[in-house]
């Protein structure tokens, strides 16, 4: 799509929403809602999304706008709904763990067993851990624990944390990465353990380093959404 406007602004504040405009008309959700949000730091940071494009939108590089969207159009009014769908990814990453071989079994100790004590010490959650083959049902009580930690999340910080969790595979290091334990480059690194493993081996492949690139920079802008939107 071409760029259609000239200027871009951010709104006097309306019932504790700050909108971003586009010559001074309001951006509109896909659902034709108001593109506003309730931080003005956040609605400067997806402005700039706006002011960099170039001739040609592209709607890929605005990962502030799209989490925004999503907050206002989906998550809204189904809170719930996508908590349990961040609570998923509790059945963790970090929590699957290789027999062999030797160095790569301890790799993942030394990298995985600190956020997992420091998830335990935070939430007072201890999540099971297995081996890479068979499937890992956490605790009803450690679930029961998580859903209360992540009720008081509003759709902004929630539409965030779910698109983290599901860029890292974990919930440990989401929930890292919005409490300032990690930042997205070091959770990054934690989720990709393995593939650099086999990467040192056999070497590296281009087209997934080039998709990894991208998850690292998805994942760097829903660790700035949820800074923005952090309360």
């Amino acid at each position: 799509m071409k760029r259609f406007y000239t200027n871009v602004s951010v709104g006097i504040p309306q019932r504790g929403l700050y909108s971003i405009l586009l010559d001074s008309k309001p951006i509109k959700t896909p659902k034709r809602a108001d593109l506003a949000v309730p931080w003005r730091g956040l609605a400067e940071a997806i402005a700039e999304e706006w002011k960099a494009q170039g001739e040609e939108l592209d709607p890929a590089s605005m990962y502030l706008t799209k989490c925004a969207n999503s907050a206002i159009d989906y998550t809204t009014h189904h809170e719930a709904a996508v908590a349990e769908g961040i609570l998923a990814y509790s059945n963790d990453l970090l929590c699957y763990r290789a027999l062999e071989p030797a160095d790569l079994v301890a790799r993942e100790s030394e990298a995985w067993d600190p956020l997992l004590a420091w998830f335990r010490e935070r939430y007072g959650v201890n999540l099971l851990v297995g081996d890479s083959v068979a499937p890992i049902r956490q605790e009803e009580e450690a679930l029961e624990k998580l859903r209360a930690v992540l009720a008081p999340l509003d759709a902004f910080v929630l539409t965030a944390l779910h698109g983290a969790a599901a860029l890292c595979g974990s919930l440990v290091l989401a929930m890292a990465v919005f409490e300032g334990r990690l930042t997205a480059e070091e959770a990054f690194a934690a989720s990709r353990l393995n593939e650099d493993y086999q990467a040192e081996k056999w070497g590296r492949d281009a087209a997934a380093e080039a998709r990894a690139r991208f998850i690292l920079a998805e994942l760097a802008a829903a660790a700035r959404f949820m800074a923005l939107a952090k309360p």
